[in-house]
């Protein structure tokens, strides 16, 4: 009796996942289902930056969506690379850092949209080196409109 209560109770565990599973796939809103991964070199042919300034460690810049459909909350990678004045001899700790920040909405096919990414704090000043800031787009939402 038990061996069968545990059969019944599989099945029902099955049946709630495979309808949770189809009801899902059915109300899904019109959008990406999937991950798919690219190269950098691939991304920056649906999404490149443009017009990009670093000023007190704040970056502006715009997105620039090259694809034939709509992008939505382009995630981008800001690096503050620490430059040691004398290379052969850095100091202790690096004040480098690196973060995500995404731009959230959408950019139309062929549009454009302003960013700017402020760091929580300012960043440090001191005579042992400086800062190189940088910035890549690190991912993306491509909308793909259901058939």
């Amino acid at each position: 009796m038990n061996a069968r209560f545990e059969q019944r109770s599989a099945q029902w565990v099955v049946f709630a996942v495979l309808s949770a599973f189809l009801a899902g796939i059915e109300f899904q809103p019109d959008a990406a289902r999937s991950a798919t991964l690219m190269s950098q070199e691939q991304a920056t042919q649906v999404v490149s930056l443009r017009n990009l300034t670093v000023k007190d460690g704040v970056v502006s810049g715009e997105l620039v969506n090259k694809s034939p459909r709509t992008i939505r909350d382009v995630q981008l990678l800001i690096r503050y690379t620490w430059l040691w004045n004398n290379e052969m001899h850095p100091g202790e700790q690096s004040p480098g850092d690196a973060v995500y920040s995404t731009v959230e909405g959408d950019v139309p096919s062929g549009g454009s949209k302003p960013f700017t990414y402020r760091p929580q704090s300012p960043l440090p000043e001191r005579p042992d080196g400086h800062f190189e800031v940088s910035a890549s787009v690190a991912g993306f939402t491509e909308i793909i409109p259901q058939k």
